[in-house]
């Protein structure tokens, strides 16, 4: 159905749209400023027309194959949603929507599309979620295919470079744009985090035992199981009764995680519950004691932002985490440093804030305060909409209604990672 509204279309290829929270809060945002938009991302639930909580943002899904692991699978992915997203968005087009077009990666495979549409001269936006080259050396353990790496490097030049305006999560995403040669003046920082509105007010008073939580997915670039081994060795010194570790969220790992903790005896204090609706994701980290974020420190990790720290910052929730770059940027003195990321570490940061309630208040406060001030979508929601406005020649006028709550909608949490990890 065609209307008078400006129409854009975003590509997410790596998960369903309505996983996504960041693609999520940018829908309702656009929504709410007078912007109709489709989304074409693989199929999750086959129920889902309309994104869950908005009224206009279209869903167009296609099908997911099951591959394996391997180059080969992965290049197979790669092809497959490439000409699932081209063969949808030339739908859109023929159907008179489509104005301008955000992608999201992984994978950084649709700068033809971007060729072709700016030489229809529509925008295309890129919004950068995660570093492919740095990503495919982790999952190598640092020993990458030379050739594959290569491909992976010129493909994110080429996303960077044949897009109309580059969005970027945070500031050395921005820094690895200016370097890969996308002049400063194409660059918009528009970070991860809940809205405001998403954030009941206080903390609920948890009862003993305390709890430790980690909260995001469980990939083999997460190093969940170096959380489940701080458990153990954090068992070993303190005993068993006045604490627990609550991990919330799933991915490939979480069998093995489990049978981890099934042959080292924590099924008594290392506790899964699945994805997490907004509303219970607001509920355990309200009442969390700490949390933690078990991200080594990797070139990837050191440039990205860990969805899930932004999270826990909201809520006022102390972390303990490796020394990332970006993890110091976001939560400056609302967490405690380790220097590698080794079980014995976060057992020793961990152990050490679980008995200094004191420490645990004046570190909880540091994180709401950020999210308050920088953090918050609220804030980032204003440079995301102005990109738009530009490019489509909007002017910037009174903002519309703040758009409804992502927590209202019951979906899955996920990381961005930029990594929204």
């Amino acid at each position: 159905m065609k209307t008078s509204r400006p129409q854009i279309t975003i590509l997410v290829a790596n998960l369903p749209a309505e996983r996504d929270r960041r693609v999520i809060r940018e829908c309702l945002s656009l929504e709410a400023h007078g912007y109709d938009v489709t989304v074409i991302a693989p199929r999750g639930d086959p129920s889902l027309r309309i994104l869950p909580g908005s009224h206009r943002t279209r869903l167009r899904p296609y099908p997911v194959p099951v591959t394996g692991g391997g180059v080969l699978s992965f290049a197979f992915e790669f092809a497959w949603s490439f000409l699932w997203i081209a063969f949808r968005l030339f739908g859109e087009v023929v159907r008179g929507r489509a104005h301008a077009v955000q992608v999201c990666n992984p994978p950084d495979v649709y700068w033809p599309l971007a060729i072709v549409f700016r030489l229809l001269g529509r925008p295309w936006v890129f919004d950068h979620h995660d570093l492919c080259p740095e990503i495919y050396v982790t999952r190598t353990n640092g020993a990458p295919n030379r050739l594959a790496l290569r491909v992976l490097v010129a493909f994110e030049r080429l996303t960077l470079r044949t897009a109309s305006a580059v969005i970027a999560t945070n500031e050395s995403f921005r820094e690895n744009a200016i370097r890969r040669g996308v002049p400063p003046g194409k660059l918009t920082l528009v970070r991860n985090g809940p809205s405001a509105d998403e954030i009941a007010p206080g903390r609920i008073a948890a009862a003993e035992p305390r709890t430790v939580v980690y909260l995001g997915v469980l990939g083999p670039q997460d190093n969940v199981q170096g959380a489940v081994l701080a458990a153990g060795e954090l068992a070993t010194r303190r005993g068993r009764d006045d604490w627990r570790m609550v991990i919330a969220g799933d991915g490939e790992c979480l069998p093995e995680l489990k049978k981890m903790v099934a042959e080292r005896g924590l099924g008594d204090i290392v506790e899964f519950t699945g994805w997490l609706d907004g509303s219970a994701v607001d509920d355990l980290l309200r009442s969390a004691t700490v949390a933690i974020q078990p991200d080594l420190p990797t070139r990837m990790n050191h440039l990205s932002t860990m969805a899930k720290s932004v999270e826990y910052l909201a809520r006022g929730v102390p972390m303990v985490a490796a020394d990332l770059l970006e993890t110091r940027r976001t939560a400056a003195g609302a967490a405690i440093y380790v220097p590698t990321g080794s079980p014995a570490e976060f057992a020793d940061a961990l152990e050490a804030l679980l008995d200094d309630p004191v420490r645990r208040e004046r570190m909880g406060q540091e994180g709401s305060r950020r999210f308050a001030e920088i953090l918050a979508w609220d804030h980032q929601a204003t440079e995301y909409l102005a990109v738009w406005d530009r490019l489509l020649g909007r002017r910037a006028e009174a903002r519309a209604p703040r758009p409804r709550l992502v927590s209202d909608v019951e979906m899955a949490l996920e990381p961005d990672p930029a990594g929204p990890r």
